[in-house]
């Protein structure tokens, strides 16, 4: 009975090194592509959908990201907001509610997607199961999050030629957001007032 146990225990090891070393690769490779890219900036148009598939938004803007922890999403007309964030504080700004919110931001990888492309690349194989599948020029990355806390149940990046190119958010109701990267340009030098706001006068402010 103990050397059945044994050959068991030991069968189990054998198996999961080919599952961790295939993990170590997908993490290596994201890790590989995240760094090439201290700065972003494009395009982007997002879809999001329900758990049937039935639509529910779909808007288009643009954006601008650097690392560590600084982006700004602009969405255009007529579902304008600007959101910004300095690394620090989030700013979101709507300027037919004519309204601020202004709240600390959640350095967690599985609150904050955005992180993902301009945070700490580090944590990411500490917040998440990491998958990689690879078709011609397209890779495909599969984030799980480890926390059940997690905002979001699965979190799909997908890099074509090296520089990202879309990535998928399911949530926890089934919800999908797909955004699509567009006219992404890596390293483009971009100003530190782009990840600043200035509350405009007579804008109401909700501070979190």
């Amino acid at each position: 009975m103990r050397l059945t146990r044994m050959l068991l225990i030991t069968l189990l090891a054998i198996l999961s090194f080919p599952l961790q070393a295939a993990e170590d690769v997908a993490i290596q490779r994201l890790t590989t592509l995240l760094n090439q890219a201290q700065t972003i900036s494009g395009r982007f148009s997002q879809l999001t959908l329900d758990g049937s598939g039935t639509q529910l938004q779909e808007t288009s803007g643009s954006m601008a990201l650097k690392r560590p922890g600084q982006f700004r999403w602009h969405t255009d007309a007529p579902m304008e907001q600007l959101l910004i964030s300095n690394g620090e504080t989030i700013w979101l700004f709507d300027p037919d509610l004519e309204q601020v919110t202004i709240q600390k931001m959640d350095q967690r990888l599985t609150h904050t997607p955005a992180l993902l492309l301009s945070g700490d690349i580090s944590k990411i194989a500490e917040s998440f199961a990491i998958t990689l599948k690879e078709g011609g020029s397209v890779v495909d990355f599969i984030l799980k999050p480890k926390a059940t806390d997690s905002l979001f149940e699965s979190l799909r990046l997908s890099f074509r030629g090296g520089v990202i190119n879309d990535m998928q958010l399911i949530d926890n109701v089934g919800q999908r957001t797909n955004i699509l990267f567009l006219g992404g340009r890596l390293n483009p030098p971009i100003e530190a007032s782009q990840f600043t706001f200035e509350v405009p006068a007579g804008v109401d402010v909700i501070q979190d």
